[in-house]
């Protein structure tokens, strides 16, 4: 089984849109566990348009599962890191402003960030995943860096989809030999949906968790959360 780790940002925009506290997120990230998730990912942006820093603070003690938190590795994300210490912390290459992650890591060009980052969340005793595109190259570099994980930048293989799977699927297929061979743990996620996840998880080998968000919130809207992600999981199985 593949692990799903259900990206809770989008009901945080939910709720900042009206203010208050509905939907509410705690119960939401409990929901999302006891209907079968395997973990929660949040990505606290600095603008704090979605999940805020206090919301990092007190789901920390909630998330029973896998507690994954995506960030540009800046020196607030790392602070939140240190005091929250979660199970994994996805390294994205976003500055300020950027409005969804659209591209993985140069990691040539910041391997001396990525290096002492690593260091500094293995010293913690956090998994370290950092977003790649899905390119050879990046795979060999990020065994470099000593990261324990990838996450593989689905966002063009979700746009190819529908267009033709097989050539959109095939850098990906590649990459994920390769980081196979060289130990590094293997997720994915952006814009993996009920269209094409099935088939994502049937080519692509030794994938460890997706992380889904916009999706899964979307089809939650139609299904209810609980069938949404029962849906999810089966593709997964």
């Amino acid at each position: 089984m593949i692990n799903l780790s259900v990206n809770i940002n989008k009901i945080a925009t939910l709720r900042n849109a009206r203010g208050g506290a509905l939907p509410d997120i705690l119960q939401f990230a409990k929901d999302c566990e006891r209907f079968g998730a395997n973990g929660i990912t949040v990505h606290p942006r600095p603008d704090e348009r979605h999940i805020t820093t206090h919301d990092i603070y007190d789901l920390a003690p909630i998330v029973q599962t896998e507690f994954n938190i995506e960030g540009y590795p800046d020196e607030r994300y790392m602070q939140i890191i240190k005091d929250v210490l979660p199970m994994q912390a996805t390294l994205v290459p976003d500055p300020p402003g950027v409005l969804t992650s659209d591209n993985g890591w140069d990691i040539a060009k910041n391997k001396k960030q990525l290096i002492e980052t690593i260091q500094e969340l293995q010293s913690l005793g956090v998994r370290s995943s950092i977003f790649v595109n899905a390119d050879i190259e990046s795979m060999h570099l990020a065994h470099d860096v000593k990261a324990d994980a990838i996450e593989l930048y689905t966002g063009p293989f979700a746009n190819d989809f529908h267009k033709d799977p097989e050539m959109a699927v095939a850098n990906y297929v590649s990459a994920a030999e390769i980081a196979n061979k060289l130990g590094l743990r293997i997720n994915a996620g952006h814009d993996l949906s009920l269209q094409n996840l099935n088939y994502f998880k049937n080519q692509v080998k030794f994938l460890s968790e997706v992380s889904i968000g916009h999706a899964i919130v979307s089809d939650a809207l139609y299904l209810g959360i609980e069938a949404a992600i029962a849906a999810y999981k089966k593709c997964l199985s």
